[in-house]
């Protein structure tokens, strides 16, 4: 039994590359736009956010937070003030920012396993440029209409975060620990970070890459479910498929709020080798979904209008 799916997903993948093989000139001009989606948007997006929260964690960002918003974080989400650095660098930086910095404060023992594991449900959001110029701007003509979708982002993001909570002795635990910055020498920080955002950044530009080509045939169909199978995959090739109406914008924030299989799988390549499970994120990044597009379409004729 344990063997099928192993038989199954080889058949799955034998198909894919004769998929591949047959249509090989179309695959590459698909790999060839991903690459310059990367060169263009995701790598001049991303990298410097990579670079920036890497150091900042290094330096002691989320020990120093800790004692101004542990007022917040402990009554809301029942996590140690120190989980702050994470979600705010997740909302700031987009994806995988946040579940890097988690997993980095969870490997410095300044988080358990289940605070991490309860702040990866939430810390993992999209960059607001996206949201804001890419999407708002560039889709849907509006600049107001991306602010709407990052607002409806991050309350989608906080709520889910109130609705994963721990327990009340979980929350006093984390906040009993004591909190100390730790002394490290700034260059060595600066180096080991930009080499940590460059591997971070070639996992996240490779599975862009690998996910636009395979989401290339949905993309090329018209209708409204290969429009929604492509976002559910791959966020970056849902942009130019989006329509300027109610569904569009509840898409666009249910998507944003999902991230698609290629977020889970740079978020994934992050946590690999740290202890921590992919199973939380998933379940949040589900719940963040369904409130962003519940909040989207409740908006959405105030927002469009």
């Amino acid at each position: 039994m344990k063997n099928h799916w192993r038989r199954d997903a080889c058949l799955v993948l034998c198909g894919v590359l004769l998929w591949l093989l047959r249509d090989a000139q179309a695959v590459r001009a698909a790999a060839a736009r991903a690459l310059t989606l990367c060169a263009g948007t995701v790598i001049p997006s991303l990298f410097p956010f990579l670079v920036i929260s890497s150091l900042l964690i290094a330096l002691g960002f989320g020990e120093w937070l800790a004692p101004h918003f542990a007022g917040l974080m402990t009554p809301l989400f029942r996590l140690p003030g120190q989980a702050s650095g994470p979600l705010l660098l997740g909302l700031v930086g987009g994806y995988p920012i946040g579940a890097q910095s988690a997993a980095e404060l969870y490997q410095q023992g300044l988080l358990t396993r289940d605070e991490a594991e309860r702040l990866l449900t939430f810390c993992n959001n999209s960059n607001p440029v996206f949201l804001i110029s890419v999407l708002g701007s560039g889709m849907f003509g509006s600049v107001r209409a991306g602010v709407w979708l990052w607002l409806i982002h991050l309350l989608s993001a906080l709520l889910t975060g109130f609705l994963f909570r721990g327990s009340k002795a979980a929350a006093r635990r984390g906040a009993a620990r004591p909190v100390s910055c730790r002394a490290v020498s700034l260059p060595a920080a600066v180096v080991s970070s930009v080499r940590s955002a460059a591997n971070g950044m070639l996992s996240v530009c490779a599975f862009v890459t690998l996910f636009y080509v395979l989401v290339s045939p949905l993309a090329e169909r018209s209708g409204l479910l290969p429009t929604a199978l492509v976002g559910l995959v791959e966020l970056f090739s849902l942009t130019p498929l989006l329509t300027p109406d109610t569904f569009g914008f509840v898409l666009a924030a249910a998507c944003a709020g999902w991230g698609g299989l290629s977020v889970l799988c740079q978020t994934a390549a992050v946590l690999d080798g740290t202890g921590l499970r992919l199973v939380p994120c998933v379940w949040g990044k589900l719940l963040q979904a369904l409130l962003s597009a519940a909040l989207a379409l409740i908006l959405s004729g105030y927002v469009l209008d």
